[in-house]
């Protein structure tokens, strides 16, 4: 997770700071928009998604992801032909990424230019993670 030699961290959002996290990053919009938007994209892109727990992530670059809390890996079918199977911290990276890509084009300009942001921070960090290339081919 690197951009330009500063490493880019990530942090386990703690459960007694999800809403606040949420609520600081995103504003009234995570609970609306977001995380349903998010929830949508994983049910379309996996068959064997059945909801479940999902752990929170803040980025050291600003952004902020999510991933369901599951050691089984997910079967993914994306609309540009990719087919395969993610772990779930790849699997939540790329729902996000779909999710954020989703509402930059959203008619509400805060939210728009907040999840292009919130893209661009995602995409550079998920370069380095040991998934990449299988995260790039669901999404490009």
């Amino acid at each position: 997770m690197n951009t330009d030699n500063n490493t880019i961290t990530r942090t386990l959002v703690p459960e007694d700071q999800r809403l606040d996290t949420t609520a600081r990053l995103f504003d009234h919009h995570f609970p609306l928009a977001i995380e349903p938007t998010i929830y949508a994209f994983a049910d379309r892109l996996s068959e064997g998604y059945r909801g479940g727990y999902w752990l929170f992530y803040t980025l050291s670059s600003g952004g902020f992801y999510m991933a369901p809390e599951s050691d089984t890996p997910f079967q993914v079918t994306c609309d540009n032909g990719y087919e395969g199977e993610l772990s779930a911290d790849a699997f939540g990276i790329t729902v996000c990424l779909y999710a954020y890509s989703h509402l930059s084009f959203h008619r509400d300009i805060w939210l728009s230019e907040l999840c292009a942001n919130h893209y661009h921070w995602l995409r550079e960090c998920m370069l380095e993670h040991p998934e990449a290339r299988v995260i790039l081919a669901a999404v490009d």
